[in-house]
Order: C-alpha cells, then sequence, then structure tokens
C-alpha cells in the first residue's frame, strides 16, 4: 500500500494548520468564531460546514492524525492507537465492553461503514415522547445530502461468505435479509475496516469533511484533550485543553464565539460534568445507549475467512418487528468482521475449549445481535459520571428485560445458523459449550442463567446522555441542539438521541448534524450552506 496517494501527508505538504502531538504544539491561546470538539461523524460535518460558511473554526481532538499510510492492518496496531482505551472501555461493572473511535475521524475511521436512516418508528417515538418533529420528510433532504457527500449507496459487490450464511440462512427460515449501504468509494473489499482504511476508501470523515475543513482554513488540534469548560452567566467563556502524550507542553485555552461539543455520548455527557455544567432536571449523562450486542458462533463445514471482504453486507431487521417498539425488547441481526484478535478475546472457555475452537477459525462464523434499548421503562440506558481524575465511566444496568431479550436474540441466531448448515453453534455464554443441532441449542439457551459477566455483552453504539427535547425538563439540548442552559454552546453528535436508533448510527448523526450545523451557521453568519 506505501505507493498509495495519502491526501492527509498532501495536505499537511500544502500548509493545513495542524498542531499537537508529533507537530509544533498548540499556541497558549487561541481566539476563533467556533472551537469544536470531536472530530467524528458530528464535528466533522459541523466542522465543514462552519468552515464553508466563512467562520474561523478550530477543532480538539484528543486522539492521533492517522492516514493510510500509517494503516497496516494489523490489530496489534490499529487497537491502541485509534481506540478509546485500546479497544477495551468497558462499562463499571466491566460486563460490557466498549468499543469507540479515538483518532481524528472519530469512530468513522474504523467503523465497519454500514450505513442506516434512522427507522421511521424510532423518528414517530421520539415526536410522541420527546417533541422532536424529525419524522416524516423533515430529516430526507439532510440525508440525502450527507448519502451524496459520502458515497452512500448500495453495496453490489457479493457478499462475503461470513455474510453470504447470514443471508442463506434467514432464506431457508423465510425471514426477511437486505443489503446494507456502505460509504465507500472503491472499495478493494479488503476486510480491514476496524483497523483504518489504508486505500482511503472508506469516506470516513478523515478522508472528507476534515479535509475539506482545513482546506477552508480551519485549524487542527491533534492529540489535544478538552479538559473542561468556563462558564459565567449562562454562557462558555473559554474552553481549556491539555496536550496528550507530550511531556512539557503547555495548556491551551481557547475563546469563541460559539462551541460545538462532538466528544460522542459517554465523552460529551462527561465534558459537561467535569465543567460543573448546569443540570437543573438531572438530565447530563443519563439514558446513555448502547445497542447491547450478543453474539453466535458457528463453525462451519467449509471454509468462511470472515477476515476477509467487505465486513458487513446483510442484515435482517425481523425480530424488530415482531413486537412493539414499547415491548420486549427488538434487536437487528448482522454479521461481524472476523480476526484473531477480537475473536480470541471475544470466544468462550479457556483451555482445549478454546483451543479448539481456534483451531476452526477459518471455518468460523459469527453473527450479532443489537437490542434496540431506550424504549421501555426496563431498558432506560446507563448513567455517565466522571472518576475522580476527571476520565469518564459509564454504569449500564442489564436488566432482566435486557437480557430475556438477550436469549431470544441468541436463540435466534442460532437457529439461523443451523439453517445456513452449520456443524455447531456456540453462543457466547461463559456456560455454554458447543451444541451439534437446534434442538440441542435451543434446550440449553433456554435453560442458560442469563447474568452480567456470563452473557458476553460487547457494544459499538454510544448514544444518548445529551438527550434532545422540545422541553428543558425532558434533555439537555434543544431541538436545534443549542444547550438549555448554555446559550452558545451546541451538541451536535451521538449523544443527542433520545434512545437508541436501532440502526448502525453513524448515518442518523450525518444527517442530524447535518441540519443542526446547516441552522448554527445560518444563526452565526445569516449564510446557507449545504453539505452535497
Amino acid at each position: 500500500m506505501s505507493s498509495m496517494p495519502d491526501p492527509i501527508r498532501e495536505g499537511l505538504a500544502r500548509g493545513w494548520k495542524v498542531a499537537g502531538g508529533p507537530r509544533a504544539p498548540a499556541p497558549a491561546a487561541i481566539d476563533c468564531d467556533v472551537a469544536i470538539i470531536g472530530s467524528g461523524a458530528g464535528g466533522g460535518v459541523s466542522a465543514e460546514l462552519l468552515s464553508r460558511a466563512g467562520l474561523n473554526v478550530v477543532m480538539v481532538e484528543e486522539g492521533p492524525l492517522r492516514s493510510s499510510s500509517d494503516f497496516d492492518q494489523h490489530e496489534a496496531t490499529a487497537y491502541p492507537a485509534l481506540y478509546q482505551e485500546s479497544a477495551a472501555r468497558k462499562t463499571s461493572d466491566k460486563a460490557i465492553n466498549i468499543l469507540q473511535g479515538r483518532c481524528v475521524g472519530g469512530s468513522t475511521t474504523v467503523n465497519w461503514t454500514s450505513s442506516f436512516r434512522t427507522p421511521p418508528a424510532t423518528l414517530t417515538y421520539w415526536r410522541e415522547h420527546f417533541g422532536l418533529e424529525l419524522d416524516g420528510d423533515a430529516l430526507t433532504p439532510y440525508f440525502d445530502q450527507a448519502e451524496r457527500r459520502l458515497n452512500i449507496g448500495p453495496w453490489l459487490a457479493p457478499p462475503n461468505e461470513n455474510n453470504d450464511l447470514l443471508r442463506r440462512g434467514a432464506a431457508r427460515l423465510g425471514i426477511p435479509w437486505a443489503s446494507i449501504p456502505r460509504n465507500v468509494k472503491g472499495c478493494w473489499n479488503l476486510g480491514s475496516c476496524g483497523m483504518g482504511c489504508p486505500t482511503n476508501a472508506k469516506q470516513s470523515m478523515l478522508v472528507t469533511t476534515i479535509p475539506a475543513a482545513l482546506d477552508a482554513g480551519a485549524t487542527l488540534l491533534a492529540q489535544t484533550r478538552a479538559e473542561r469548560f468556563e462558564l459565567a452567566n449562562g454562557q462558555v467563556q473559554s474552553l481549556h485543553c491539555v496536550p496528550v502524550g507530550r511531556g512539557g507542553a503547555s495548556a491551551t485555552t481557547i475563546r469563541a464565539r460559539h462551541y460545538v461539543l462532538a466528544g460522542g455520548a459517554i465523552n460529551s455527557p462527561a465534558m459537561l460534568l467535569r465543567s460543573e455544567a448546569p443540570d437543573p432536571h438531572g438530565r447530563l449523562g443519563r439514558r446513555t445507549f448502547l445497542h447491547p450486542v450478543v453474539l453466535s458462533a458457528a463453525v462451519m463445514p467449509s471454509e468462511v475467512a470472515g477476515w476477509q471482504g467487505a465486513p458487513q453486507s446483510i442484515y435482517s431487521d425481523h425480530y424488530l418487528s415482531t413486537q412493539p417498539i414499547d415491548g420486549p425488547i427488538g434487536f437487528k441481526i448482522e454479521a461481524p468482521p472476523i480476526h484473531p484478535v477480537i475473536f480470541a478475546g471475544t470466544a468462550i472457555g479457556f483451555g482445549q475449549q478454546q483451543a479448539d475452537l481456534l483451531h476452526a477459525f477459518a471455518n468460523a462464523h459469527v453473527l450479532i445481535a443489537l437490542l434496540r434499548d431506550g424504549f421501555h421503562p426496563e431498558a432506560g440506558g446507563g448513567t455517565v459520571s466522571v472518576r475522580s481524575d476527571g476520565s469518564p465511566v459509564l454504569d449500564y444496568p442489564l436488566t432482566g428485560f435486557v437480557l430475556e431479550g438477550a436469549r431470544r436474540a441468541l436463540l435466534a441466531m442460532a437457529e439461523l445458523q443451523f439453517a445456513a448448515g452449520a456443524r455447531q453453534v456456540v453462543p457466547i455464554h461463559e456456560l455454554a459449550r458447543p451444541y451439534r443441532s437446534w434442538a440441542e441449542a435451543k434446550a440449553a439457551i433456554e435453560a442458560l442463567p442469563m447474568k452480567p459477566l456470563l452473557a458476553k455483552i460487547v457494544s459499538a453504539h454510544v448514544m444518548g446522555g445529551c438527550g434532545a427535547a422540545a422541553r428543558a425538563r425532558d434533555g439537555v439540548v434543544r431541538p436545534d441542539g443549542v444547550h438549555w442552559q448554555l446559550a452558545n454552546l451546541s451538541i451536535h453528535d451521538g449523544s443527542v438521541f433520545p434512545t437508541s436508533i436501532g440502526a448502525n448510527p453513524q448515518l442518523s448523526i450525518y444527517g442530524l448534524v447535518n441540519r443542526l450545523a446547516q441552522g448554527l451557521a445560518r444563526r452565526l453568519t445569516g449564510r446557507q450552506v449545504a453539505l452535497a
């Protein structure tokens, strides 16, 4: 890949204004029009639109600036460099492992490219319960623009075997399935999306909106942590930042007309908590959602090679519609990429049991089920707090209601895998073992104790914690994204979602933030800008 063009290195050579990390230290004081904290889906879209509106924008990113020249497709390199807590961030009880990006581009640099519009049922629920008028055609033009800008469209190549097994199993059971839209351009079908795209085919913020903002004159401070806001008189007065991993470098104070918080769910609530932001109704950090994910592994009679090909290209929403949205928890079924470190770290058992499963790695098939949390009182999400050192932590109760949904998901995935021809199925649960028939697996899964730390649960979709609502008592921000109590602070990321989405959330963030940032640009400049 060394001969591939690297747009980041080319931009740096053109004179982009980038500081922090191995580059020049950030200055002690900066004045600008808009300071944006975070460079992921929300921060990237906001940066492009506000820069194009003629505003002087400064982006602050805790993680490093890495690019295609650095993406070597090795897990041992990618996870420590590109993920929060080396891809090992966990809830307070260690029961849920959370994957979140920590680099320029945020999670868009390391996600698997799945791009879904917000389901209509979710938007209807938001209108009915939170007063958000986003259903119908309200978001359609903003989704349209995001899809054009980021080349989101159907994946026309044949699915890899790991995904095609999902398709074949669903078809044999008469369960509807569909193809997943992806944000790629000229994809090489390598399968290493989660480690950064070495060919720049993934249309992440790293290669789209952030370069556009930098070309328009924005400044990027990488490896710079936003510590806290200084607040007074119902406004943010300044932003205090510190360098990450650069001994001896001084802190930076940024003063702006307006501030955009886009650190992502968990980090955005934590920033406000560290800043002692007003929270008169006790909403800050609460109702943080994860799409808790359970997994089911299988051994197939022939090679699956789940590490190669587009990581996700087939899904089934069948089990999201078999009950009301506020009834028993529904779930979306997808197939994840299968790489050795993630697989070994997730697989159950030890000793010979785990060795046998790893020995069959080439023939391994994995399904995941994303539980749709946030629509039932017993799936009310978790709460973000900060430790004594200011770092964030999420307490997420796994209620009996959620865990029974996890059991139903394990049953559905096992049935699907046997329908696809599995020789054996292994639900990822510490007390499970390999089962050789659907009848055996069904009886065993129905009897498994569904408890935290026994049922293996992970997440890559963190949402909520700074929820939007039409009434101040129901949320942290107004429908236009502005903080209810701080007039010059907007929040533009997935933390504003009042529930989970029920689908991979990146396009939901792009579409909603596109709307919010266009509105902010009009208010600050009187100019009309569009993403595409």
